[in-house]
C-alpha cells in the first residue's frame, strides 16, 4: 500500500487536477498489485472522489471526530466524509497528537467510531526523538498500540492499517535507517501476535511513514516487516507516482 497524506495543502481545484494526473498516469495493472490511497484535506474530498470515481484509487480523510453530529465547532464526522466518498481515514497522526492534544483514549474512540462507520482506519503510532534517545521506543509503541486497540476485536483489526511514523523523521528530511524502521515494525508485529495471534500478525499491513522519497523508499519497502508507506510531502507531486511504481516492484 502507498497512502498519500496531503495534509493542509492544495485547494479543491488543485487537488482535483492532481488527482486526475495520478489517475491518468498510474496504469491499471499496477493498481491491481498496489493499493493506492490519497488523503486530501476535508474540503477537497468531494472534488477528489469525483475525479477518481471508477478507478482503483481510494480516498481517505486525514481526521474525523467520534460523533455523528452536535456542537463540535470545526470538527468533521465519519458520516460526512463517507458521504463525500471516502473509504479510509487516518487516525492518531503524530501532528494530531502533538498540535491538537489527542490522547491514546481519544485515538481509541476515533478508531471504534471509524469502524462503526465502515471506514478503514490508518492508525498512526510512533516515538519522538527524545523518546528514542531515552531508549523508550518500544515502551511508547506498546502504550500507543494497546491504548488504540482497546476493545478492538480480531475481525475489526483485519480492517485496520497500522502506520509506524517515527515523529523525529516526519517533515525533517531525516529518514529512519532501514534497519531502525524494520526493527520497530517487527516489534509492532510481535505485539499484534501477542494480542491477536500469529496469523493476524502476519496478515496485518504495517506501513512506514517519515520523510519517504523515491530515493529511499526501495530500501525500506524491500524489508520483511514494511508493507508500504504513508507518505507526506512526497505525495504532493509526481514523485508519488514513482513511489507507487517502486512498491509495485515488491508486490
Amino acid at each position: 500500500m502507498v497512502a498519500g497524506n496531503w495534509k493542509m495543502n492544495k485547494t479543491p481545484t488543485e487537488a482535483k487536477l492532481f488527482a486526475g494526473s495520478i489517475a491518468d498516469t498510474i496504469p491499471a495493472e499496477l493498481l491491481s498489485r498496489v493499493d493506492v490511497v490519497v488523503c486530501p484535506s476535508t474540503s477537497c474530498i468531494g472534488s477528489v472522489t469525483e475525479v477518481l470515481y471508477g478507478t482503483d484509487i481510494s480516498v481517505g480523510g486525514q481526521n474525523i471526530f467520534y460523533e455523528d453530529s452536535g456542537a463540535y465547532t470545526g470538527e468533521t464526522s465519519g458520516e460526512m466524509i463517507k458521504d463525500l466518498g471516502a473509504d479510509y481515514t487516518i487516525v492518531g497522526h503524530s501532528e494530531r497528537r502533538k498540535l491538537f492534544g489527542e490522547t491514546d483514549e481519544v485515538v481509541n474512540k476515533k478508531l471504534h467510531y471509524a469502524l462503526r462507520k465502515d471506514l478503514r482506519p490508518i492508525l498512526c503510532i510512533g516515538e519522538t526523538l527524545e523518546e528514542r534517545e531515552e531508549c523508550e521506543t518500544n515502551i511508547v509503541l506498546e502504550r500507543q498500540l494497546k491504548g488504540a486497540l482497546e476493545g478492538i476485536s480480531t475481525e475489526q483489526l483485519r480492517k485496520i492499517v497500522i502506520a509506524y511514523e517515527p515523529v523525529w523523521a516526519i517533515g525533517t528530511g531525516v529518514v529512519a535507517a532501514p534497519e531502525q524502521a524494520n526493527e520497530a515494525m517487527a516489534f509492532v508485529r510481535h505485539l499484534i501476535e501477542t494480542l491477536y495471534g500469529k496469523n493476524l500478525a502476519v496478515d496485518c499491513r504495517i506501513l512506514y511513514g517519515g520523510s519517504i522519497k523515491p530515493d529511499n523508499f526501495d530500501d525500506l519497502v524491500s524489508l520483511e516487516n514494511i508493507d508500504g508507506g504513508l507518505v507526506g510531502g512526497a505525495s504532493l507531486d509526481e514523485g508519488f507516482i514513482e513511489l507507487v511504481r517502486i512498491a509495485g516492484r515488491h508486490a
